[in-house]
């Protein structure tokens, strides 16, 4: 750096936003309830629905119906034994020729119905992670259906699944695999959702008071080959300084978050600064700009060339 112009420094600082969190303090809740998104009825059309292939077997329920064709010809759905999934009783409940009522036209459905409530406490209600399956024998694989919501069984709605679990042109064609020797199997697997047990408040403040901070050093020609600190300065709730390396072509900037002021609440800080190295003959300054929670922030402000200041 130039011993002649740079014998006296400025740094300035301007903080443009510091975030703050809390359990405790500040604003608004981030989501209303449970921050769940829920589907109360069978399925849920206006939700995407995706289909993956797996070769693991369902974890929780395997249904293999063989002689399918002779239950195609009853009208009612068929509903498998009860397993135990999750801490809780379950059937399978399977519609072969589609629940038209849940949008099941032409498809084959399948849903997982909660049983064996009565013991349950009143106003209960589970929150569960569905998944659904198809086998195919042809390629030896399953196929999982679901749709990425929460499920929510309650004592009004205590069976839910897909409508449109797979085409019934698709499982009926002996060529894909899904339908062999006139044996057809399904699956589940359900896992509890439980609710969020930590929650964070979050506030926004754009140019809080006393934002700006300037450091001047005299004698910085003579200044060593180490870091040198600033006194702490106040800045919100929480108090900061300044560090820098005088020496090489790039000046290192050190922002240091430190404690905070009596009586504030301790959070999480998210710091967007400007750091800027002043110019003491125009207005040609070197500024930069960085952000980044707690810790230090680190920047290098280039030295111009004599020529250009």
């Amino acid at each position: 750096m130039d011993t002649q112009k740079w014998s006296i420094g400025f740094i300035s600082l301007a903080f443009l936003f510091i975030t703050s969190s809390s359990a405790e303090l500040l604003i608004k809740q981030a989501t209303e309830g449970r921050g769940i998104e829920y589907n109360s009825s069978h399925s849920s059309r206006m939700v995407r629905v995706t289909r993956v292939w797996r070769d693991d077997r369902p974890s929780d329920k395997i249904l293999s119906i063989t002689s399918f064709s002779i239950i195609r010809t009853r009208p009612e759905p068929y509903e498998s034994s009860v397993f135990e999934a999750v801490g809780y009783k379950w059937r399978l409940v399977l519609y072969v020729n589609g629940n038209e009522k849940d949008g099941g036209k032409d498809h084959v459905s399948l849903y997982a119905k909660i049983v064996e409530t009565e013991s349950l406490p009143v106003g209960w209600e589970v929150n569960v992670d569905l998944k659904l399956f198809v086998y195919n024998g042809k390629l030896n694989k399953y196929l999982i259906v679901t749709d990425g919501t929460v499920k929510r069984y309650n004592n009004a709605t205590k069976e839910l699944g897909y409508g449109q679990l797979i085409p019934q042109s698709t499982f009926y064609d002996g060529n894909d695999g899904y339908r062999e020797q006139d044996t057809g199997t399904f699956g589940a697997e359900i896992y509890i959702v439980k609710p969020a047990q930590q929650k964070e408040k979050v506030t926004f403040i754009s140019n809080p008071p006393d934002n700006v901070f300037t450091w001047k050093i005299l004698h910085f020609s003579t200044l060593e080959d180490k870091v040198y600190q600033s006194n702490e300065f106040l800045v919100g709730d929480r108090y900061w300084k300044l560090g820098l390396n005088p020496k090489g072509g790039l000046v290192p900037i050190f922002l240091y978050a430190q404690g905070f002021k009596a009586n504030a609440v301790v959070t999480t800080t998210y710091a967007a600064t400007n750091l800027r190295l002043k110019n003491q003959r125009s207005s040609n300054h070197v500024t930069t700009y960085s952000k980044k929670t707690n810790l230090r922030i680190k920047v290098y402000l280039q030295e111009k060339k004599k020529n250009n200041e």
